[in-house]
């Protein structure tokens, strides 16, 4: 066997700042620290933090007053954070800050009288949080037929939006019919989908056509990871997203093929290193490690716990 190993994989610089923030908060405040949803969409990160004494809550009822709340890296709803102050508890911000430009994108576009249109998947935590900056003003669109049934009170004055972790080419389609029906239709002079999303992206698309199979690690509540699984089959190659080794079928093999292996964004490598010495083992395959694109983007810690990160040591809780 013969594995083709994706570079880059695996955790982008808004998981790396979300975990490393939770992980100075618990050494920082003690135990519980509350983190509003899942810190980032991956079993195994939150089940080893679960160990270490963060709480996960979908429901601010559920966090004592005056308690250490953590958001995610998905962000959060204006709501969210007004109840949040109004039980008085202590809130770290781990938004990746990607997140962050679109809730601001959402706010002044509707300041500015816009209808804004925001591709993304109903129900995911990004979108809860982006809708929740302009709920009046917003109109989901999942689909190119989502776009057919649309109706805005001013079709000059239209914008989209798009969830950061979607994929390109459905994003360039929806976009494609958006623009189609309302030609004066306005964008960010950006575009949302993150830098790390599309790079793994590029890399499936790039590798897979040499693979017989791809693997994707990574949570099946994991958007970006769900999107790599697609974007292989797209391709006409059979793909299977697991969270570890735990999940891996030996009827998906012959043990003489090119395997592609990949992991989402909230993976940590230790699940993809797992993967490797599993096949290692048991097909004595050999890897090759293939660069599609360079990454160093760094997001910092958020502000709550600079100052603690850049001291000798972490202070005592403070009451």
């Amino acid at each position: 066997m013969r594995i083709i190993l994706a570079a880059p994989r695996g955790f982008c610089a808004g998981v790396n700042m979300a975990i490393e923030s939770l992980e100075l908060a618990i050494k920082v405040y003690g135990t519980p620290v509350y983190v509003y949803h899942e810190i980032v969409h991956n079993k195994y990160v939150v089940e080893r933090f679960r160990e270490e004494g963060a709480v996960f809550v979908d429901h601010l009822e559920e966090v004592p007053e005056g308690a250490t709340l953590l958001y995610s890296a998905h962000g959060v709803s204006p709501e969210i954070r007004r109840v949040a102050q109004e039980r008085r508890l202590r809130t770290i911000d781990a938004t990746c800050p990607l997140v962050t430009k679109v809730h601001l994108e959402a706010i002044r576009y509707a300041r500015e009288g816009y209808t804004i249109l925001l591709i993304g998947h109903e129900g995911h935590d990004e979108v809860i949080g982006t809708m929740g900056e302009a709920p009046d003003a917003m109109q989901l669109v999942e689909t190119p037929e989502d776009v057919d049934n649309l109706v805005v009170e001013n079709p000059q004055r239209v914008a989209y939006l798009t969830q950061t972790t979607l994929s390109v080419d459905d994003a360039n389609r929806i976009i494609e019919r958006l623009r189609a029906k309302f030609p004066a239709i306005a964008n960010p002079p950006k575009e949302d989908i993150c830098y790390a999303t599309q790079n793994r992206q590029e890399a499936v698309k790039k590798l897979s056509d040499e693979a017989d199979l791809v693997l994707v690690l990574g949570s099946q509540n994991s958007s970006n990871s769900q999107r790599l699984a697609e974007l292989a089959r797209e391709s006409g190659v059979p793909a299977y997203l697991i969270d570890g080794s735990a999940d891996i079928d030996l009827s998906w093999f012959r043990g003489d093929e090119c395997v592609l292996i990949t992991a989402g964004a909230s993976a940590p490598e230790l699940v993809v290193e797992d993967c490797l010495e599993f096949l290692r083992k048991r097909f004595g395959a050999v890897v090759e490690t293939r660069t599609v694109r360079e990454e160093e983007v760094y997001f910092p810690l958020p502000r709550e716990l600079r100052s603690f990160a850049t001291r000798g040591g972490a202070p005592q809780p403070s009451g």
